[in-house]
């Protein structure tokens, strides 16, 4: 038992304190933290990106500016002032607002085109002092005025928590998929690259003249299993600080509070029964990788070790996707079920409601037999698959690793 350790411990500590790892710990923070800050610099940028107002009625110019204060600097009050901040480049351009032959009138005046955003806040404002311009000239009697004022009454009767529902099945979808196609495909290239750059050398022969081939192998992926532990857990911890820092961030804090019933069903739907699907599925492929790469002729293949285990994933993958919207179909009922499938496809019937408790358990209880069955069996006929040396076929070699089992 204490060699069994020994292994696992050693795979853990060449995985953990390679640059390989953590680079995989670190780019998805350095993703997040490069969006954030792109959105920092976007809104100083907006923040720096003004006009200046100027009227002969000071009170046009304050309501204006009143309702449209991030886009004006207010303390621009004369043409003079305003072309000279235009110079020197401290605004984008100067609006002024006029009148000619009871017509009310704006010329915009700049570098540049005005800002898309404020272009119709300007026409709806020259709108309501057209208006009210209108009906001063017009001298109505009250009631005449009062008809006037009637304005049309438009409602929405939304039912958000269905729309609400949609959209956070549909994130958590694509989020667990991608979060399980990416991890087992790092890991399983790690695990086969990791066991083929130990074909054919000769510690192989002195390892199992002191522990058993089985005991080995299981080292192996207990070892790499630590890893995928470690990797998830400061994704929790990491993920959970972000989410904290973004509820408070200036410019995430009016998006975390529009959005926050959405992200916590997100959450919800990541942190319950999936992650344990994620966690499987990675082990069961990771297993299959360590037998790919026993399975090459020399160390030299090792890039091609997890080619096998790579296939089957991105099989798995595109009829996860093919089936984000119909889990109800056959297929995927059929395929929730299957090792090596029922890590994509289970997770997907389970944020859509399409699946009971039972059959979630049944899915977890083939899936966990699978993967203890599949390590038990692999261990078995390691020895006689690692130590082939000889350039033969993949299906030679295979052959005679499966015929080991029976020696």
């Amino acid at each position: 038992m204490n060699k069994l350790w020994t292994v696992t411990l050693q795979t853990y500590w060449h995985q953990v304190k390679s640059w390989s790892f953590l680079i995989l710990i670190l780019g998805p923070f350095f993703i997040i933290g490069c969006s954030a800050l792109g959105g920092a610099i976007s809104a100083n940028s907006d923040a720096d990106s003004q006009i200046a107002v100027i009227s002969s009625n000071e009170q046009v110019r304050q309501n204006f500016i009143k309702n449209n204060d991030k886009y004006v600097d207010s303390k621009i009050k004369t043409v003079e002032s305003a072309k000279k901040a235009v110079k020197k480049e401290k605004i984008d351009g100067y609006l002024v607002f006029g009148m000619q032959k009871n017509q009310v009138k704006a010329i915009y005046h700049g570098i540049s085109s005005i800002d898309d955003e404020l272009k119709p806040k300007v026409k709806s404002y020259l709108q309501v002092l057209q208006s009210q311009l209108n009906l001063q000239k017009a001298q109505l009697a009250p009631h005449q005025l009062k008809a006037l004022q009637q304005q049309p009454q438009y409602s929405e009767i939304l039912q958000k928590k269905q729309l609400g529902d949609k959209l956070a099945k549909m994130v958590s979808l694509i989020i667990v998929i991608m979060v399980v196609y990416m991890v087992l495909l790092s890991y399983s290239s790690i695990t086969a690259q990791e066991i083929a750059s130990e074909k054919g050398t000769k510690i192989m022969e002195i390892i199992f003249s002191s522990t058993t081939a089985a005991k080995y192998f299981l080292g192996k992926i207990l070892g790499i299993f630590g890893v995928i532990i470690t990797q998830l857990l400061i994704y929790i911890v990491g993920g959970w600080a972000t989410y904290r820092w973004a509820l408070h961030a200036k410019i995430t804090a009016s998006f975390m509070r529009d959005n926050q019933v959405i992200i916590n069903k997100v959450l919800g739907n990541l942190l319950n029964v999936n992650l344990i699907f994620l966690i499987l599925g990675v082990v069961i492929y990771t297993i299959l990788a360590a037998f790919s790469g026993a399975l090459v002729a020399k160390p030299e293949d090792s890039s091609k070790a997890a080619q096998s285990t790579m296939m089957i994933s991105l099989i798995a993958f595109f009829l996860a996707f093919a089936f984000i919207s119909h889990p109800e179909q056959i297929l995927p009922q059929v395929l929730s079920y299957v090792p090596f499938f029922s890590s994509f496809m289970m997770p997907i019937r389970i944020i859509n409601g399409q699946v009971g408790s039972l059959e979630v358990i049944l899915s977890l209880v083939i899936l966990i037999v699978s993967i203890i069955g599949l390590t038990i069996y692999i261990s078995k006929i390691y020895q006689g698959v690692i130590l082939q040396t000889d350039d033969t076929s993949f299906w030679k070699r295979l052959k005679r690793g499966l015929s080991y089992s029976r020696l």
